[in-house]
């Protein structure tokens, strides 16, 4: 049997139909048996139902003595219709068949014996290589940056508008709606130097190559094969190791470890457009030792944060990379922030698209980030605006009261001469709310504020002004719109006590507690609110000249008591959207089957957005849901500032990296799992998947059980806890639990929240009791019930 090397770009049949040199002809020859053979099609590229781009690789199951002696008896049929398939290769023992020519939508495929006739069949349903799968209509208008980040424009798809699309002359042809290009393959070389150069058309070796070591133990050329093209319109890149002299169509794996990597990247973007494409996607640390990586600019958060996207966008990236080079032995991912966050999404809402992860710096999802983050500028505008006469607010470490966050003089408030200026109050340093957070509130509500690269290039010239710069509109497919077409939305806070703990334990007294309650606000719904103004847009100049309101709170666009000491209304969440986002799986409920080591640089000091109990959210989160968190293992790395002196303190640039280490562990712990099936992924962890601390030069604080005790129980703080203090959030300070997930609380009555010990010893007078009542008529938040949105 002859088995010819194959190579396929999206939708294009190469070398077509090409004979397998005897196997699966329809000739046939002596049945081996005088039984029908027990053969079964699967599909290895993707699920059978969420094939893109025409065509399939698949697999024969069954006795593989008797696969061997009846291939040339073997026919597969598509659509009633025999075809002649071509065979990529063998691999782990297994082979691997690719069928092209799939029909757009449903298509039937069987297996056919010359003798034993129809052995099964396959029902196959095949999408568009631009999508989509299962996300639903596609977001228009959609800038394209093909051109900007690979020199490649856009096909044209149509003639009325979106990106213009010229002939080397300049002259417009027409427009691309999707973005689309056809594959391109360049050969590039790792330098001694650290860089990446186009390797020679002429096939010599360049006195500059690096030499790179495998991770068995073969020292070769760092040649890398690149591959960029779109799926689902976004932009892809495969990256493997090559050799020299290799032809574009030869997709050799002789320095493929078999590893597929994922580097998937993070950010806050609101979509409209393809996405950037950065350095990660030819990370050399894991090319050298000879992972295949693959990427794509759907699966950057600064691209969009629509994870049913982004999770489409990965099936159908990894799709097409097996097609390719064949199945991985696993998929590891890395990425941090929202590259993290996709990790744990992704690995909960489609099981079998990573097999492991390291999410660097995560949080458990973006979607309920946004319910305490939320929260910032109300607070930090009630401190300096509102409250502006309370001396308690001008020590910026007393601001951790309300937020929750880390708070420090080190970090000199940017605004704090304007400020007093214009007759605010301030603190001289800054709450994480300010440096780490402050735009997100109108990047994820205001719909006037936002817009993407390159779209002025869009035509018509009017194409953009109706986009909604909405998360909420992002993502309008899931959570749906209302009746006046408006998308829904998810914040809440209606029954909140902001400051809780803070009364509790005696740092604010009742009387600002109930202060800060009623005056605190909410935000108003996108639709009602007004364009930002400075720092967001405009300049100091501009705010002296009085062409632009000074308000870096975003402060007109919050819900603000009408006056004569009546309480500020808070805002109302839907609870369709709310149940939308559970269901979808936008929230991390906890489901991870698969192991991952969650690596955090430790910033706390610096007030970097990535506090470090985001590590134990999601923690929690899993013993939630699983009853263990076996499959979770935490590391934290010492990032802290060395330099006392600078008041910019910048973290040191040395830091060591944990993620390559735990890519080591992480393969002894695939391994076990493969070849222990029967055992559970704890019982499968190598010695060395624990938790631990480590010091910024890498070397090991502690390790252990029980390291990180006192963070998520009542136990004596471990001495990882110890080494590496954590913050809360304005959520946890109103009596929230860690996990952070509740968008809507259940309400209980304030009777109820004075009989239950809700108020510690606090025992309000009757006159504080009916001011309760008054700032929260419809109850207090109750924590020990369930988020009132929660599907289940």
């Amino acid at each position: 049997m002859s088995y010819l090397r194959f190579y396929v770009l999206p939708g294009i049949l190469s070398a077509a139909s090409l004979a397998l040199g005897g196997c699966l002809s329809s000739g046939g020859s002596s049945s081996s048996s005088d039984t029908p053979p027990d053969f079964t099609l699967n599909a290895l590229s993707s699920s059978a139902e969420q094939v893109s781009g025409g065509n399939l690789l698949l697999s024969i199951a069954g006795d593989q003595p008797r696969i061997d002696a009846e291939m040339d008896n073997l026919e597969f049929w598509l659509n009633d219709q025999i075809i002649e398939p071509v065979q990529l290769r063998t691999r782990n023992g297994r082979l691997e068949v690719l069928i092209d020519g799939l029909d757009a939508g449903d298509n039937q495929l069987e297996l056919h014996h010359t003798t034993f006739g129809k052995l099964h069949d396959l029902a196959v349903t095949n999408h568009p290589i631009s999508g989509p799968i299962f996300s639903g209509p596609q977001q228009y208008p959609f800038v394209c940056s093909t051109l900007e980040e690979l020199g490649i424009q856009p096909l044209v798809d149509n003639n009325e508008g979106g990106y213009p699309v010229y002939d080397p002359d300049d002259n417009l042809i027409g427009y691309s709606k999707d973005c689309s290009i056809q594959p391109e393959i360049s050969f590039l070389y790792r330098t001694t130097g650290g860089s990446y150069q186009p390797l020679p058309s002429d096939g010599s070796r360049p006195a500059d190559m690096a030499t790179t070591t495998l991770t068995d133990g073969r020292t070769v050329d760092f040649i890398v094969r690149r591959e960029v093209g779109t799926i689902n319109r976004f932009i892809y890149s495969f990256a493997t190791l090559a050799n020299l002299g290799d032809s574009p169509e030869d997709t050799a794996t002789d320095n493929w470890n078999g590893r597929l990597l994922f580097h998937f990247e993070g950010g806050v973007a609101i979509g409209h457009s393809q996405g950037r494409v950065s350095g990660r996607a030819l990370e050399p640390n894991a090319l050298g030792k000879g992972y295949a990586v693959i990427y794509s600019t759907g699966t950057r958060t600064s691209t969009h944060y629509n994870l049913q996207v982004g999770g489409e966008t990965a099936l159908m990236t990894k799709e097409h990379f097996i097609k390719r080079f064949g199945v991985p032995d696993y998929t590891v991912a890395i990425g941090g922030s929202g590259g993290g966050i996709q990790q744990y999404v992704y690995a909960q809402n489609h099981p079998g698209l990573l097999d492991a992860g390291v999410p660097q710096y995560s949080y458990p999802d973006m979607v309920t980030q946004t319910i305490h983050i939320g929260d910032c500028e109300l607070l930090e505008y009630y401190m300096d605006a509102t409250d502006r006469s309370n001396p308690r607010w001008q020590t910026t470490e007393n601001r951790s009261l309300l937020v929750g966050l880390n708070a420090t003089d080190d970090y000199p408030d940017p605004f704090f001469g304007a400020k007093q200026m214009l007759g605010y109050s301030s603190a001289p340093g800054m709450t994480e709310c300010v440096p780490a957070w402050r735009g997100l509130t109108p990047l994820v509500m205001n719909p006037l504020y936002g817009q993407a690269r390159n779209q002025e290039k869009m035509q018509p010239a009017e194409i953009m002004a109706g986009v909604n710069w909405t998360h909420y509109d992002d993502l309008r497919n899931i959570y749906g719109v209302d009746g006046n077409g408006n998308p829904r939305t998810l914040f809440d806070n209606v029954g909140v006590q902001y400051g809780l703990q803070a009364l509790k334990e005696g740092n604010i007294s009742a009387s600002e507690f109930l202060h800060l309650n009623r005056y605190v606000g909410g935000w108003k719904q996108p639709e009602d609110m007004i364009q930002e103004g400075f720092p967001f847009l405009g300049s100091e100049a501009d705010v002296l000249a009085g062409q632009i309101r000074f308000d870096p709170w975003s402060s007109a666009n919050m819900l603000l008591s009408p006056g004569n000491g009546e309480p500020a209304p808070r805002t109302q969440g839907d609870l369709q959207a709310i149940q939308a986002a559970y269901q979808s799986g936008m929230v991390f409920d906890g489901q991870l089957d698969i192991p991952v080591i969650d690596w955090r640089h430790y910033l706390e000091e610096v007030l970097d957005m990535h506090n470090s109990h985001q590590s134990f959210s999601a923690r929690q989160r899993i013993i939630n849901r699983m009853g263990n968190s076996d499959s979770q293992v935490i590391w934290f790395t010492d990032a802290r500032p060395t330099n006392t002196n600078d008041p910019n303190r910048p973290r040191p640039n040395d830091t060591h990296d944990q993620t390559w280490e735990a890519l080591e562990v992480l393969h002894d712990w695939v391994t076990n799992i493969q070849n222990n099936p029967e055992r559970s992924i704890g019982e499968n962890r190598p010695a060395a998947a624990v938790d631990s601390c480590f010091n910024s030069d890498g070397s090991l604080i502690e390790a252990g059980e029980g390291v990180w005790n006192g963070i998520i129980d009542n136990q004596l703080d471990g001495s990882c806890t110890q080494q590496f203090p954590t913050y809360t959030t304005s959520r946890m300070v109103a009596g929230g639990p860690i996990a952070g997930s509740i968008f809507k609380c259940s309400l209980k009555p304030v009777a109820s929240a004075l009989n239950d010990g809700t108020y510690g010893s606090w025992q309000p007078s009757p006159a504080q009791i009916t001011e309760l009542n008054e700032i929260f008529p419809d109850g207090v938040c109750d924590y020990n019930a369930a988020d009132q949105g929660r599907p289940w």
